[in-house]
């Protein structure tokens, strides 16, 4: 990383540092760090010399950016190798992560929890704690997937202002506190 000032340098470490913490290969956040500052298009071959990482470590790290639609290859009019560029915009990214995640790992559980209480409904299930606690689960996962699905359908611009208000919505609805 030493053609990279400090801060670029800094973030893409950091970005590394976070994917690994939310569960993504450190190259991989990394890569998208990478691209996603670079102000051209980058090849894969700019990206191992800039990072420093091997070439198969590049190639599969954008293919999963690719999967995730965060990184799409472009063509260089001249160069006939391939490019890739990060999605710019943060609240696009940010939509794009969330209905990934949904996908992997939010729906799962809805549907696993789904058949449990269906399971747990039978009467020679016997246990109704389980039953209550399942079912108190699902109904926290339903809730939030509605929001969630609500909060999609807003343009950006809403969004951006709804992120702005910050207590004002408490306000707005008269809650008192978290605890209420």
């Amino acid at each position: 990383m030493a053609s990279l000032s400090p801060v670029t340098r800094r973030f893409i470490l950091h970005w590394g540092e976070m994917g690994t913490r939310w569960g993504v290969n450190r190259t991989v956040a990394q890569i998208h760090a990478l691209l996603f500052l670079a102000a051209e298009p980058m090849s894969a071959e700019e990206i191992v010399d800039t990072l420093h990482v091997a070439r198969s470590n590049v190639s599969t790290s954008l293919r999963e950016l690719q999967s995730w639609g965060l990184v799409k290859e472009v063509h260089i009019l001249g160069d006939r190798r391939a490019h890739f560029e990060s999605l710019k915009d943060v609240w696009q990214m940010y939509r794009l992560i969330l209905e990934e995640r949904k996908r992997r790992e939010i729906d799962p559980t809805l549907a696993m929890l789904r058949e449990s209480v269906a399971a747990l409904e039978k009467p020679a299930s016997g246990d109704e704690y389980v039953r209550e606690r399942v079912s108190e689960t699902l109904e926290f996962f339903e809730t939030v997937t509605v929001a969630y699905d609500e909060t999609r359908r807003l343009p950006v611009q809403m969004l951006k202002r709804f992120g702005k208000m910050r207590g004002k919505v408490r306000k707005l609805l008269s809650i008192r506190s978290a605890g209420d």
